[in-house]
C-alpha cells in the first residue's frame, strides 16, 4: 500500500514538473512583451515621483471629453454590430452546408485583407466624389455629397465593418448548439413567430451576444487606425490621442498617464460587463 501510494506521487511529482516546464515558454513570452512593457509604461507616468500626468488626464475637460466620446463611439459601434451581425449569424447556423460555407468566407474574407488596405478602400467609397455619394446624387436623395469621410459617421462605418465578425463567430457558436426541438414544441403549443423569438430563441443566443458584444466594445476602445484615417483628424479617440501626444509633442510621459488611465478603464469595464452577464446567461 505504501509502496502504491510513492508510486502515485512519484507519478503526480513528474505531471507537475511537466506541466511547469510546458507552462514556463508562455508564461516567459507573456512577462517580457506585455508585463515589461505595462510596468515600464506605469513607471514612465509617474517619473517625477508626481501624478499631475493622470490628473490632467482625468480632470482637464479636454482630455475627458476625448474619453467620452471614445466610449460613446465604442458603444454605437456595438450596438450597430448586434444589429448587423445577429441576422449574417443566424443565417450562418440555419442555412445549408453549401451556402454556410459561402457565408462564412465572406465573414473570413476582410481577415486576409490588411485593415490598412480596408481603410483606404473605405476612404475612396466615402469621400465627396466616391460611389456612395455619387449613388445618393443619382437618386435624388441629396442635391449634394454629403461629407461622410473625416466624420464620426465615416469613423463608425468603417470600425463595425472591421469588428463585426468579432461579434458574428460568438454568437455563431452558440447558434449552433441551439435545440431546435424547443422551437418545434414552441411552434406546437401554438406561440407564433415573434413570440418564439422573443421568449425562447433570443434568450438561448445571449450568451454569444454578450460574449461578442464585450469583445467588440473592448477592441473599439484601444482602436487606432480607422479613426485615425477615416476622421481625419476631426474624430479624436484615444488611442489617436495617444499617438498624437507621443508623435507630435514628444510627450511621453503624459502618453503614457491615458494608457494606463485606457488599460485601467478597460479592465474595469471588462470585468464589470462578465459580471453582469455570468449572472443572467450561461453558455449551452
Amino acid at each position: 500500500m505504501r509502496e502504491l501510494t510513492f508510486r502515485r506521487k512519484q507519478r503526480n511529482g513528474k505531471k507537475d514538473v511537466l506541466s511547469l516546464v510546458l507552462t514556463l515558454p508562455p508564461l516567459i513570452f507573456l512577462l517580457a512583451l506585455f508585463a515589461f512593457p505595462v510596468a515600464r509604461l506605469l513607471l514612465m507616468s509617474v517619473e517625477g515621483g508626481t501624478l499631475e500626468h493622470y490628473e490632467k488626464a482625468m480632470l482637464d475637460g479636454l482630455y475627458v471629453r476625448v474619453f467620452l466620446d471614445t466610449f460613446r463611439l465604442s458603444a454605437l459601434v456595438t450596438v450597430f454590430a448586434i444589429v448587423l451581425g445577429y441576422p449574417v449569424a443566424h443565417f450562418l447556423a440555419t442555412a445549408r452546408p453549401v451556402w454556410a460555407t459561402v457565408g462564412l468566407v465572406c465573414v473570413l474574407l476582410p481577415f486576409w485583407t490588411s485593415l490598412l488596405v480596408r481603410t483606404y478602400a473605405w476612404m475612396v467609397l466615402l469621400g465627396r466624389n466616391g460611389p456612395i455619394n455619387k449613388a445618393l446624387v443619382d437618386m435624388g436623395l441629396v442635391d449634394q455629397p454629403i461629407g461622410l469621410l473625416h466624420s464620426e459617421v465615416g469613423v463608425l462605418i468603417g470600425m463595425v465593418h472591421v469588428l463585426m465578425p468579432y461579434l458574428v463567430f460568438p454568437l455563431y457558436a452558440v447558434m449552433r448548439r441551439i435545440d431546435h426541438n424547443l422551437l418545434s414544441a414552441a411552434a406546437g403549443l401554438g406561440a407564433p413567430g415573434w413570440q418564439i423569438f422573443l421568449r425562447v430563441y433570443l434568450p438561448l443566443t445571449l450568451p454569444g451576444v454578450a460574449a461578442g458584444a464585450i469583445l467588440v466594445f473592448i477592441l473599439s476602445l484601444g482602436f487606432f487606425i480607422t479613426p485615425a484615417l477615416l476622421g481625419g483628424g476631426r474624430v479624436i479617440m484615444i488611442a489617436v490621442l495617444i499617438e498624437q501626444q507621443i508623435r507630435e509633442f514628444l510627450n511621453w510621459e503624459f502618453a503614457a498617464a491615458l494608457c494606463a488611465v485606457l488599460l485601467v478603464a478597460t479592465l474595469a469595464i471588462s470585468a464589470a460587463l462578465n459580471r453582469t452577464t455570468r449572472g443572467e446567461t450561461t453558455w449551452r
